[in-house]
């Protein structure tokens, strides 16, 4: 096992030979949203995305679906094409998969990916100097609580969400290729600052986060700031409370936004300064909003800071 669950990691990795290693991870979540084909979309993008962060390729992957006799089995087809749309995006291949009853639907998957030894990306592999590139914008956990609550009802703002959400990071890691990269992890559910936290501890590192450069999706910032956001944000700030530090001056909002748990976020790469901005010109060239968002330091008592 060349690595395994000791620093938090996106995936396992297994070395088959000197030319070939073996990535697993499985994720899967009950909805976000309410259309279950979109659903679908979503929870398979989200799982498919543990693979990029390793440097991988995700290349076979196993349906987990969790469904109640109350619904028509009409919605269970429908979470499963919309999996099955985005393992397609992906080149991945479904080789079946196991369904069980359940009160709450739930749906994800298990996904088998490859890559060479040379390629792999661990998340506490980064450099002093490193810059932190992000390659999506982060507050969908305070929108999509917002949404559920009516306090936005504006279609474009859904929509926006829904497509960050639904996004692959496959253009992303295609992106990042052939640049030197030393670490990377995805943003998901311990938000952009507590991901960043078990990268930075990894590698026995501070990451210095400079909040206004971060992509953040629009009203997500005033959603944190009304105190709208997910429970998980309150629970991701006393997980890593003395851990990651911000300003007594920093709005409640902005510190909240950055522990805003992610639903299939972005990768968040350390690689150096040179590459990091040629990284930020491919995303844009694609279409992706990525932007440096910090450094790696000397360690220097805390693990992140935010400013």
């Amino acid at each position: 096992m060349l690595i395994g669950y000791d620093t938090s990691d996106d995936a396992c990795v297994y070395k088959v030979s000197d030319d070939l290693v073996i990535i697993n991870t499985v994720d899967f979540f009950p909805p976000m949203v309410d259309d279950p084909y979109t659903f679908g979309q979503i929870a398979a993008a989200n799982a498919l995305s543990d693979v990029w962060a390793m440097g991988g390729t995700p290349t076979m992957a196993m349906n987990l679906l969790c469904f109640p006799n109350c619904l028509d089995v009409e919605v269970a087809g429908e979470i499963l094409a919309g999996g099955a749309n985005k393992a397609l995006e992906a080149g991945c291949t479904i080789a079946g998969g196991h369904t069980i009853t359940d009160d709450e639907p739930k749906y994800g998957m298990c996904v088998t990916g490859f890559a060479r030894p040379e390629d792999i990306l661990a998340n506490a592999a980064g450099k002093v100097g490193d810059l932190l590139v992000l390659t999506k914008e982060i507050g969908t956990g305070a929108l999509n609580t917002a949404i559920k609550a009516d306090v936005v009802s504006d279609p474009a703002v859904e929509k926006r969400v829904i497509r960050n959400m639904a996004t692959l990071n496959k253009g992303a890691a295609e992106a990042a290729r052939g640049l030197e990269l030393h670490a990377c992890t995805d943003v998901t559910g311990f938000g952009l600052a507590g991901h960043l936290c078990e990268m930075a501890e990894g590698a026995g590192l501070t990451a210095r986060l400079d909040t206004s450069r971060v992509p953040v999706l629009p009203h997500a910032l005033e959603m944190c700031s009304m105190g709208i956001q997910p429970g998980g944000t309150a629970r991701n700030r006393q997980y890593f409370q003395g851990r990651a530090v911000w300003p007594d001056g920093m709005p409640n909002g902005m510190r909240d936004l950055m522990f805003d748990p992610q639903t299939s976020g972005g990768l968040l790469y350390a690689l150096p300064e040179k590459d990091a901005n040629l990284l930020v010109d491919r995303l844009a060239m694609q279409g992706i909003r990525g932007a440096v968002v910090g450094e790696l330091t000397s360690f220097d008592g805390a693990s992140v800071r935010l400013s």
